[in-house]
């Protein structure tokens, strides 16, 4: 375990080597009159009123997603390419939240000073990406579209008093950098919109019928909840190599040697918090933070503080790892080395489509999941976060270009897209012991908690994710698939 501890170590040093370097405030969705234009009307200065009411951020088309195939001997460069194009928008926006009075001064300057550069360095990536696939492959066509980005209003309005995070006097954990970040407008998420008081739900959950084949079996795995603070900003799945890919912190159980820098072969000779010795398997997710002041040890770091992610890391009370079957038919044993993410850590700008959030409260979790509120749980009741994964499997990869192809959801009666094979399906579920925030004061008497996201995506709960990398041994995959298939309840 030494290379690890080493691997980290300097890992560490670049990170807080990147933080002094880039000296700024912590991103804010800024309250700024992005529209205006030269020689604007009357009427152009009261849109410029009611733009300034509301948020604004940054909005990229996300390449990633477009790529459904890349060769094996360009993805190395494309994804150090991709993990740039997330920098690149991470830092535009930084600039955004910073420029409120240039802004106002200069009604171009967003445009000139922000989005114009931004759509330059993006091009250039861009270019490097189909350079690279090119050199081994078809080159990929319209990426070039994909490179010119927006200010997009977030709808969200600016919480009197709000100005550089700062609630109720206190400095989240360095957000306005000391009080010197003069340019700030607000925190950059979440605002008082962004939640719901669970009571007032209808109810949205149906259940689903199963058929006489169905694999009706559980597997449990017991992993533990994180106690030991095993956390970083990288994300190895989406952007392996790469420091800071994630731009926002992870909670990780299971294996413990996770970063960027990991291998299939660290991940197999690793130590893991699982009770099961036979399960390696990487479970990782966005942590959740209460925004109380508290300065955490992140801070004044890229993927915490630097970037919003602010406020006290809450660790979860419990942190349930279910597998469960297919309810038309058996399931197959998950590959080694699988690799799933579920729901879209972009989805505010994405849109929904690969959203998987589902919000709720202990006492409610039949009845109510929320998508794109987090929720105001009644005394007694606890918040709760719950992912279902993905359960079908291509039968042939671990990962695909987009991380998304290689696996799908069954349809709503349980079957998989043609050629796909049913294979254990993930249920991960998480409990959190957090006072509801006074959502009337924007959070002042009770602080408001948020998951950790990338800047630009304003901390929206529609956000979450879940990340998953299967390390089981051959014996455990094996017993697994017959446990779910026989209908039994295992651990």
């Amino acid at each position: 375990m030494r290379r690890n501890t080493r691997k980290r170590s300097n890992t560490a040093r670049r990170m807080v080597g990147a933080a002094a370097a880039l000296a700024v405030g912590a991103g804010g969705l800024i309250a700024a009159n992005i529209y205006a234009s030269a020689g604007e009307t009357t009427q152009g200065s009261q849109n410029r009123t009611e733009a300034a009411a509301t948020t604004s951020t940054v909005d990229c088309p996300d390449v990633g997603q477009k790529l459904t195939s890349v060769p094996a001997q360009a993805k190395a460069q494309v994804d150090k390419e991709l993990a740039l194009l997330d920098k690149q928008v991470s830092e535009a926006y930084q600039r955004l939240s910073t420029s409120q009075r240039a802004i106002q001064q200069d009604p171009n300057f967003a445009q000139n000073a922000i989005v114009g550069p931004l759509k330059d360095k993006r091009k250039a990536t861009i270019d490097r990406i189909v350079i690279a696939i090119g050199r081994v492959g078809a080159k990929p066509q319209g990426l070039d579209a994909l490179a010119a980005c927006t200010l997009r209003a977030t709808g969200d309005k600016p919480a009197a008093g709000q100005a550089g995070n700062n609630q109720g006097g206190n400095n989240q954990g360095g957000n306005n950098q000391g009080g010197n970040n003069t340019n700030a407008a607000q925190t950059n998420g979440p605002v008082a919109a962004d939640f719901v008081d669970i009571t007032k739900v209808k109810p949205n959950v149906s259940t689903q019928r199963s058929s006489a084949g169905a694999s009706k079996g559980v597997f449990t795995t017991k992993c533990g909840v994180n106690k030991n603070k095993l956390h970083n900003s990288d994300n190895v799945i989406v952007a392996p190599g790469v420091t800071n890919g994630a731009h926002h912190v992870h909670d990780y159980v299971g294996n413990q040697d996770n970063d960027a820098f990991s291998s299939d072969q660290d991940f197999a000779k690793a130590r893991t918090s699982c009770q099961n010795q036979g399960d390696k398997s990487s479970y990782y997710w966005p942590v959740l933070r209460l925004q109380d002041g508290t300065k955490e040890v992140d801070a004044d770091k890229l993927g915490g503080g630097a970037e919003g992610n602010v406020g006290r890391i809450l660790t979860a009370r419990s942190s349930t790892l279910t597998f469960v079957g297919n309810p038309r038919g058996k399931v197959v044993a998950m590959p080694k080395f699988l690799r799933i993410i579920t729901g879209d850590a972009k989805a505010f700008t994405n849109g929904p489509g690969n959203a998987n959030a589902s919000w709720s409260c202990t006492g409610f979790e039949n009845k109510v999941q929320l998508k794109d509120k987090y929720p105001l749980c009644p005394a007694g009741s606890d918040v709760v976060r719950t992912f279902k994964y993905q359960s079908c499997w291509d039968g042939k990869n671990i990962d695909s270009a987009n991380h998304r192809t290689h696996v799908a959801f069954a349809d709503a009666n349980g079957n998989c897209p043609a050629g796909f094979k049913a294979i254990p399906q993930l249920v991960h579920r998480m409990v959190y012991d957090v006072d509801a925030p006074s959502v009337k004061d924007n959070g002042k008497t009770r602080p408001f908690f948020a998951l950790d996201g990338f800047p630009e995506q304003g901390h929206k709960p529609i956000t979450d994710h879940d990340d998953f990398i299967n390390v089981f041994d051959a014996k455990l995959a094996t017993k697994v698939a017959e446990c779910i298939n026989t209908g039994r309840k295992c651990t």
